[in-house]
């Protein structure tokens, strides 16, 4: 199973986002937004990619539109009424309310500037019927298999990240983000999620932004200074979103520093165009943003000529626009078209009053979602391989940065549903307690003649965690008992155990030996045993500070591998090599299952190396 993200738009640049996402056959249209720097078929997605026929009913599942912007919703009544598009729309309520408005002044825009009309106002109205508006954090289940839930993405009123869920997989589509409070909208929010796929915008890839505040000291500061010797301020922006920001913090310093130049805008007072060319100063908003056209263009003609002006430009411009123009450096001239020059004379002043998350604001949130693969859209080619590094080298997820008209696919979750048994639930719930006994020798006695021996119980639990998922054909799956299988097969446990038996040579037992036993007896007593059994085992306690050792007085054990002193002449488990009649040395005797192969060796290892005295 896999997900596939087809992008359509904003795929290493800013402008039209549009993400066609393929999850478990189900087809979902995030965003389907224009180009404000194109005025030519680059203007749109190329929906052809979606169906070459232009059934798009049956394409497509479901559009999903983040917000109002222009970039994000351009295209939809083109799609829906052009195109032809006639399945089901889903968006917040604000964005519902507010679309019509970006939409309709955008196509007044187009009018003015004499370009062909791509739809019209009745497209508009009948493009929002098809609309179904949502709450936030309210699941609502498009089909019988897709489900979708919008959590609140900060940015714009109404602007929201998507969540969409097929059968076990699922992703997140964020559109436009800001993990910053502002002063009239609070940061985004979301729910920690089991996710497959994060696509995100990254239009601030590699910024990191000051603190809010000294931005807008920086702001207030520049337009005070440019009124107070008497020139106009241009702010373009969008009629909604920054524009209310904007105007908030202008009407509050006015108040406090009780100043009476004229600011005009929707939110305090009209503006009349007979005003343009008024002597004095003053502060206007015009729309659109990024001087692409309409009022602002028109403003921004007359009073760029004037040094005495100032043109802020508050956010983000898209390539392509007079203000991205004006933000790559401070042109002299703009050639508008082959027949119109602007002459720019007046002061240039670029804010970070954006509504976007920065870099460390897509940072904490893939990291918080941390899902297993990510695609960045909405960024710039160079800043986006920056960020898709950070990513994948702090993060550890993998990251992509898919061009325009490409597709990413990546692999998505799939559960199998199995029935359990009832040997393997009783085994889980119930204790299965095992008892052994241990011995060990008291260390604060090990310099005497006579060590101190210690016995004791060992409790284990020794429950059943893991079953064995067994798939017969026709017959759902089915988690087992390890001893089922056994049965079902016809079949008796078999276990293979492993038995190695060498010489270590001991001085200190020898002297024992020669001292205390005179006899010719070649045996080495209880209380040598015990001695020998406990060196060895604080040995392996400072190796393996891990492992379970137990010290049962004549033999040590951790997990199966088990050792002992060897009292046999001719043992079967010893090589040939290793007999040899040194005085000095004992045998011990290991047994071990395969599971603890590894942990064997490294056991012997230890002891081969070890050449225990008391001291």
């Amino acid at each position: 199973m896999a997900i596939d993200s087809l992008v359509l738009g904003a795929g290493q640049e800013v402008g039209k986002s549009c993400v066609v996402v393929s999850i478990n056959g189900k087809r979902i249209m995030f965003d389907c937004g224009m180009h404000m720097g194109y005025t030519d078929s680059r203007r749109y997605p190329d929906f052809s990619l979606i169906s070459n026929t232009g059934d798009f009913d049956n394409a497509l599942t479901c559009v999903v539109v983040t917000h109002f912007h222009l970039d994000h919703i351009g295209a939809l009544p083109y799609f829906t009424e052009v195109c032809g598009y006639k399945g089901p729309i889903y968006m917040t309520y604000p964005t519902k309310a507010l679309a019509p408005l970006m939409l309709e002044d955008y196509r007044k825009n187009m009018d003015r500037r004499g370009e062909d009309e791509q739809f019209t106002s009745d497209h508009i109205t009948e493009c929002m019927k098809k609309v179904i508006p949502v709450d936030l954090k309210q699941t609502v289940q498009v089909d019988k298999d897709l489900q979708i839930r919008a959590y609140y993405a900060g940015h714009v009123i109404g602007a929201a990240m998507f969540y969409a869920k097929v059968g076990d997989a699922a992703m997140v589509y964020t559109g436009d983000y800001n993990m910053t409070p502002d002063r009239h909208l609070g940061a985004a929010q979301i729910d920690r999620l089991q996710l497959d796929l994060v696509i995100t915008e990254s239009t601030y890839a590699t910024t990191i932004r000051d603190s809010r505040y000294g931005r807008e000291r920086e702001f207030l500061k520049a337009v005070h200074t440019c009124i107070a010797a008497g020139g106009k301020v241009l702010i373009p922006t969008f009629a909604l979103g920054r524009a209310q920001e904007l105007c908030i913090l202008l009407e509050d310093y006015w108040e406090r520093m009780n100043l009476k130049v004229p600011i005009y805008f929707s939110a305090v007072r009209n503006f009349d165009r007979s005003l343009i060319n008024a002597p004095g100063p003053c502060v206007l908003f015009a729309t659109p943003g990024m001087i692409v056209g309409g009022f602002s263009l028109e403003v921004f003609m007359q009073w760029a000529p004037s040094e005495m002006n100032l043109v802020t430009l508050p956010g983000y411009c898209v390539a392509g626009t007079i203000g991205h123009k004006l933000m790559s450096g401070k042109p002299t001239k703009i050639d508008l078209d082959k027949d119109t020059q602007i002459d720019v004379r007046c002061q240039i002043h670029q804010l970070s009053f954006s509504p976007h998350t920065d870099a460390k604001g897509i940072m904490d949130l893939v990291k918080f979602l941390s899902p297993k693969h990510a695609i960045l859209v909405h960024g710039e080619k160079p800043k986006m391989a920056t960020l898709k590094e950070r990513i994948q080298s702090e993060l550890g997820i993998p990251c992509y940065c898919p061009a325009n008209n490409e597709t990413v696919t990546v692999p998505s979750t799939h559960y199998v549903k199995a029935d359990a048994s009832e040997t393997f639930i009783r085994s889980c719930l119930n204790p299965n307690f095992k008892f052994s006994t241990y011995s060990s020798v008291d260390k604060s006695y090990l310099d005497s003649k006579y060590s101190k021996a210690a016995s004791g119980l060992q409790v284990s639990d020794e429950r059943v965690a893991e079953g064995i998922l067994v798939v017969e054909k026709g017959k759902k799956a089915k988690v087992i008992h390890q001893d089922e299988l056994l049965l079902m097969l016809g079949d008796k446990k078999h276990e293979v155990q492993f038995a190695y038996c060498f010489p270590m040579h001991t001085e200190r037992l020898q002297k024992t030996r020669t001292e205390e036993l005179p006899s010719a007896d070649t045996l080495l007593c209880d209380l040598d045993k015990c001695t020998l059994i406990n060196q060895l085992s604080m040995k392996l306690s400072n190796e393996l500070s891990d492992a379970n050792i137990l010290d049962l007085g004549e033999q040590l054990q951790v997990e199966s591998f088990r050792v002992s002193i060897c009292s046999k002449n001719s043992c079967p488990h010893r090589l040939s090599h290793s007999v040899h009649n040194d005085s000095e040395s004992v045998f011990l005797c290991c047994h071990w299952s395969l599971r603890d192969e590894k942990l064997a060796w490294k056991i012997i290892s230890i002891m081969k190396s070890s050449s225990p005295h008391t001291t």
